[in-house]
């Protein structure tokens, strides 16, 4: 029962066992156990809005899309909230501070009631503390990131209402952060499922340990995060492999053409190999010879000529992926800075860039393992591939990006078969030489090579007179 406060001595609050509250004098254990209830009903809060920022910003945009189609509950109200990840953000932030904060302030007011001033602080900061880290960080976000997809769910509309309550505090303080941001260059906006490519590649590595992924899927995926960094030059049949037919060539001329190339598409050139003008394909040939309504003698290889896309050696095999699906095209003609045929790039090309490379009949592996740290690869293979094989860092230049054109970097000359060169503890090996081209070295990573001993110029190569295979 409260008692009018009537000349109540001046003691220390210690010592009282009444306190005056507006005229009333109410006891401690009344005002102890109101503020222990507070402080409860705080925690509660406090576990909502540290638990709402792990099942928040952990729910990806795709599954929110999934649950909104799928029609569970409050999907809509979920998908509303993480449309502003920097709204959504400062809402969770204010309600957390400002709960923890009252909850700090009530506690130092109970300890007052029974310790002196400082003691109350000393005691209000430490307990509070261990609460909040137990109880209101803890615990609630360990539980929201088991059950992220539910919880995140169940808290859409509370949270909702929060924002709603505490409205004029998440206005100005959106404002400040995003003004403070730009100052301090910040990012003004948060993502909400931001991973970068070296996280994604960490994951996939470690999925292979774990046994998740084999390791064809580990090298599919590593290849599908290098494939719109690769440029064409990069994937091309150069143009000393092409095979071409002139427009000259007769239908007859053509077809034993493509027979003994073992290629279904040619590119047909007029007067030179730089004049490039279309493609022809075997099943038009035969077809438009044999079935065709012209008269024997009268189809001329011109009359069947589809046409092609010239690109720069320079652009992205992703784009030129998109513009070829787009065209319906499955080759096209690779030109220098000068207009000059460099080489050309087929839909297997590009194919091959993601699933690995697609052997025919006969045809011999690009990187043959003859040992764990020895390998024999044709001229042509990428320098990148070589790395990934062996596990080491040859470096690539601007004018090459293949074995064989390392080789004669480092060379500064033509090279013959069996010749010797150092570079970096890794021992390349000129296995076969065709005319003036390179066509397999053996690559073997000797004990001398250092990972972490990268020269930061080239250097010189240290070739040796030729050694018999």
């Amino acid at each position: 029962m409260l008692t009018p406060a009537v000349a109540w001595p001046q003691l220390a609050p210690v010592a009282q066992q009444e306190l005056n509250v507006y005229g009333y004098l109410v006891p401690k254990s009344a005002i102890a156990t109101a503020g222990v209830l507070v402080i409860v009903v705080l925690i509660g809060l406090s576990a909502f809005f540290s638990s709402s920022e792990i099942a928040m910003f952990s729910l990806p945009a795709h599954r929110v899309e999934a649950l909104v189609e799928d029609g569970r509950r409050g999907a809509r109200t979920l998908k509303g909230l993480k449309a502003d990840p920097h709204r959504l953000l400062v809402t969770i932030l204010v309600g957390n501070n400002l709960v923890n904060i009252a909850m700090s302030s009530i506690a130092t007011g109970l300890f007052g009631l029974y310790l002196r001033q400082g003691q109350a602080v000393v005691a209000a900061t430490f307990g509070i503390t261990a609460i909040v880290l137990l109880f209101g960080e803890s615990a609630p976000k360990s539980y929201a990131v088991e059950n992220t997809e539910s919880w995140a769910l169940r808290i859409s509309r509370p949270l909702k209402a929060s924002e709603a309550l505490l409205l004029p505090l998440i206005v100005l303080f959106d404002y400040l952060t995003r003004v403070v941001n730009k100052i301090t260059g910040g990012r003004s906006a948060i993502e909400s499922s931001y991973v970068t490519r070296e996280e994604i590649q960490d994951i996939i590595e470690t999925g292979e340990r774990e046994g998740v992924l084999d390791e064809e899927e580990r090298e599919m995926l590593q290849r599908t995060l290098r494939f719109n960094n690769t440029i064409v030059k990069e994937v091309m049949t150069p143009r000393l492999d092409m095979d071409a037919i002139s427009t000259d060539a007769t239908i007859s001329e053509a077809i034993e053409q493509c027979i003994h190339s073992g290629h279904a598409r040619l590119p047909v050139y007029e007067g030179s190999l730089d004049n490039v003008i279309g493609i022809v394909h075997i099943r038009d040939l035969v077809r438009d010879l044999n079935y065709g309504e012209t008269e024997d003698g009268d189809l001329e290889l011109e009359d069947i000529i589809e046409p092609t896309l010239h690109v720069p050696e320079s652009k992205n095999v992703d784009d030129l992926l998109a513009e070829m699906r787009n065209e319906r095209l499955h080759m096209v003609i690779v030109i220098d800075e000068f207009g000059t045929t460099e080489g050309l790039v087929t839909m297997e090309d590009l194919t091959e860039e993601i699933v690995g490379e697609i052997l025919e009949g006969g045809e011999e592996e690009p990187i043959e393992y003859v040992g764990d740290d020895t390998v024999v690869v044709k001229g042509e293979v990428n320098i990148e591939e070589v790395n990934e094989a062996l596990e080491i860092d040859i470096p690539e230049g601007e004018e090459f990006e293949t074995i064989a054109g390392f080789i004669f970097n480092l060379a500064g000359r033509l090279v013959e078969e069996g010749e010797v060169i150092d570079y970096d503890g890794v021992e390349i090996t000129v296995e076969s030489v065709e005319n003036t081209r390179i066509m397999k070295a053996r690559v073997t990573r000797t004990e001398d090579y250092d990972p972490d001993d990268t020269p930061d110029e080239e250097v010189e190569a240290d070739t040796g007179e030729a050694q018999p295979e």
